[in-house]
């Protein structure tokens, strides 16, 4: 007997019924993007979902089919956002690249994408001439700019201006129907070793993400919001709010290129936005930047901080000293990329102030389309008491089976009879479903058999009123294997010695905790997308002798 099917229209899940949705029922609310020109540029959702349009036909016109991949090298504006919803709207694939990635990486990844358009902003144009002949697969370079700031000479011969391709077009288009599981587009994980990885999206994943992020217990995006994406476009689609914004019709203000910390204060002085989203060292130069000249926020209510942990004490300092929910979040480029983010239940509305910040300083709870569990060195489940520690797997409609080009090499790992994604995460679950990242399985720290959490040794070094920045890596001890040390960044015009910094730890962390040393740096070195890169720092440091070793 066949089972009864729901009788149901048949509309798939494609990412141009986002802006689709926006431009009918949002028509005339704001997209506001600091250009890299300098100035500011406004216009509407209606205007975005026609020049959107117009750009579909652009890159058919330009000889681009179903399938062919049309890359980005650019910062958060308008143009960036029509090129989202032009490219994946009509069955083409967008592929973000990082421009901060080495250059060599940058090419080696438009080659392994193979991708056929490059749309890039003025400012990368020195860039790109350097890298054009190490990427003979691209057809049509776009120079996302006006005809009044194009270069009068390029080394790119045919360059092409973005604003021509617009007008040239009636926008007399309709936004094709077909498999909401086709690739809708593609990032590359930034990877410390090795190069980095595709992760392909498909529409119905994305539009997924978008609906799950949006939600309440995650970033509670509303139509009464002015959202400021600080996070890149270029680093997993923004954690996907230029989905989840149109989804909503929320206003949308784009930083272009100006991410320093007084950019961003009247960024979101002067546009009033209530949300925005972006990692931790963000956020350490605007509060920065507001501290050192007395400034406060008259609008910003809440912000998601993600890509790295956020220290405890940047938690307390955005909510105690300028009235900013922080929601800390979990998530990986394979999980397109939101994993769980931290909002209370109401079982804890009358748990004390240090309870609840306990609970919200972790990553968070997953939300509905991700499952997550912890496993041992056996391979077995672990239980969900907030204490037993494993490797954190995760499964769900937007975590990734596969690579691009590596469809033979699966990552997935079987538990229970069903598929998990490992994320080389290792965490702890508390009964509730409060998960906490205590170290990535290479960054353990392992002394004498015992794992000490280098996150847990940062937070504290955090929390000193002098430290600007601090890391936690192991460290050869001939007796224990490791032990840890500390690197630290001073704030400008502090003092801080050796001595003074572990007291510091004095009272909490347990005492065989404490790091044996600690070494004084000018800075930390950060991989591209702002997570620090540990593995330098011990390479640096690999002959570094411990006091009593």
């Amino acid at each position: 007997m066949s089972s009864l099917m729901g009788q149901m229209m048949r509309m798939p899940m494609l990412i141009s019924s986002l802006l689709v949705h926006a431009a009918r029922h949002s028509a005339d609310t704001e997209i506001v993007s600091k250009r890299v020109e300098g100035d500011v540029h406004r216009y509407t959702y209606k205007d975005a979902e026609l020049r959107s349009r117009k750009l579909a036909q652009a890159f058919a016109r330009l000889g681009c089919v179903a399938g062919d991949r049309v890359a980005t090298l650019a910062w958060n504006g308008y143009r960036h956002f029509e090129i989202y919803y032009g490219a994946s709207g009509s069955e083409l694939v967008c592929h973000t690249i990082n421009p901060r990635l080495f250059p060599e990486q940058i090419a080696w990844i438009a080659g392994d994408a193979a991708d056929k358009v490059l749309c890039f902003d003025l400012n990368f144009l020195p860039l790109i001439e350097k890298l054009a002949p190490a990427m003979p697969c691209i057809q049509h370079y776009v120079l996302m700019t006006d005809r009044a700031h194009m270069p009068e000479a390029s080394k790119i011969s045919n360059l092409l201006c973005y604003e021509e391709l617009i007008e040239a077009e009636n926008g007399n288009y309709a936004w094709p129907e077909f498999d909401e599981n086709t690739a809708s587009s593609i990032c590359y994980t930034s990877g410390t070793t090795g190069n980095p990885k595709g992760a392909v999206y498909s529409h119905r994943s994305s539009v997924l993400h978008a609906y799950a992020a949006a939600l309440p217990d995650a970033m509670c995006c509303a139509s009464s919001d002015t959202i400021l994406p600080v996070v890149p476009m270029f680093h997993v689609n923004a954690w996907g709010l230029p989905y989840s914004a149109p989804l909503v019709g929320a206003r949308l203000v784009f930083p272009g290129p100006h991410l320093d910390g007084k950019s961003l204060h009247e960024l979101f002085e002067n546009e009033r936005v209530t949300f925005s989203a972006g990692v931790p060292t963000v956020w350490l130069g605007v509060i920065n930047h507001m501290k050192n000249n007395g400034l406060k926020l008259s609008t910003l209510r809440r912000t998601v901080i993600g890509g790295s942990a956020c220290p405890p004490a940047m938690m307390r300092t955005l909510e105690d000293d300028f009235n900013v929910e922080v929601i800390h979040a979990w998530g990986m480029t394979e999980l397109s990329p939101l994993g769980t983010l931290s909002k209370l239940k109401a079982k804890h509305a009358d748990l004390p102030a240090v309870d609840k910040h306990r609970l919200l300083e972790k990553q968070g709870r997953s939300i509905y389309g991700i499952d997550m569990c912890i496993v041992g060195n056996d391979g077995n489940e672990l239980p969900w008491d907030g204490r037993a520690s494993g490797d954190l797997l995760v499964r769900g409609g937007w975590v990734i089976s596969s690579y691009f080009n590596k469809a033979d090499e699966s990552p997935l790992r079987e538990l229970n009879g069903q598929a998990w994604f490992p994320t080389g995460d290792v965490a702890t679950i508390d009964a509730d479903g409060f998960m906490q990242i205590t170290d990535r399985s290479k960054d353990v720290i392992k002394s004498g058999g015992e794992w000490i959490s280098s996150i847990d040794l940062e937070n504290v070094a955090m929390a000193h009123p002098a430290v600007m920045e601090a890391a936690a890596i192991s460290c050869h001890h001939p007796k224990w294997d490791e032990r840890p040390l500390l690197v630290v960044v001073r704030r400008p015009g502090k003092e801080l010695t050796r001595e003074e910094m572990l007291a510091f730890y004095d009272g909490r962390i347990a005492k065989w905790q404490i790091p044996d040393d600690v070494v004084f740096v000018d800075d930390i070195p950060h991989t591209a997308t702002g997570k620090m890169l540990k593995a330098k720092l011990r390479e640096q440091f690999k002959d570094h002798k411990l006091p009593g070793a």
